[in-house]
């Protein structure tokens, strides 16, 4: 499958069935995620993976947004992925700091994005999610307190002929300038 393709079925799965994912499966999307590159090759990120079905269903429930209204569908996914963020090396703290951008936070998008692409490859499911109580999760994954995690991946096998949707994008020209902005 071409890179294009790939990226064009890979989407947000709000779907899964009863279905663990395979050992070998999740280890080669972890090191998809493990390859990513990142500012000073600083690597601010620990993976910990979710597949203790207790455990799955405590930090799934954390992921529900007031009212019970947003992420209801994560219990159904075979394994989370808590992405820690992790000390940045020196120079990409101070680096950040002058130009005011958190360069962990992109990384980990890489990173996270890595994940989703190689799950995508191997017929799996993901969702990105940022809405969730993060005390709760860092407190059931014994995460320090000094510590973020700014996301959450689900991962599982969808229903078959589950619908890929068309992804509606701005057009190309809309969002692609060359040289200038104008």
């Amino acid at each position: 499958m071409e890179l294009l393709d790939l990226i064009e079925l890979r989407q947000s799965d709000r779907k899964y069935i009863k279905r663990e994912v395979e050992e070998e499966k999740l280890l080669r999307c972890l090191e998809a995620g493990r390859m990513a590159p990142s500012a000073s090759n600083s690597q601010p990120w620990t993976f910990i993976v979710v597949n203790e079905k207790g455990l799955r269903e405590k930090v799934a429930r954390a992921s529900y947004g007031p009212l019970k209204t947003f992420n209801m569908f994560v219990p159904q996914a075979s394994v989370i992925i808590a992405i820690v963020q992790e000390k940045k090396k020196i120079l990409t703290e101070i680096g950040g700091r002058i130009k005011d951008k958190d360069y962990a936070l992109i990384d980990i998008g890489i990173a996270a994005e890595n994940i989703c692409l190689q799950a995508a490859e191997l017929g799996l499911g993901t969702c990105m999610l940022g809405w969730f109580d993060e005390k709760k999760v860092k407190a059931l994954l014994n995460v320090p307190e000094n510590k973020n995690i700014p996301l959450l991946i689900t991962m599982g096998y969808t229903p078959d002929g589950y619908l890929h949707r068309k992804k509606i994008r701005k057009s190309f020209y809309k969002v692609v300038k060359f040289n200038t902005y104008k």
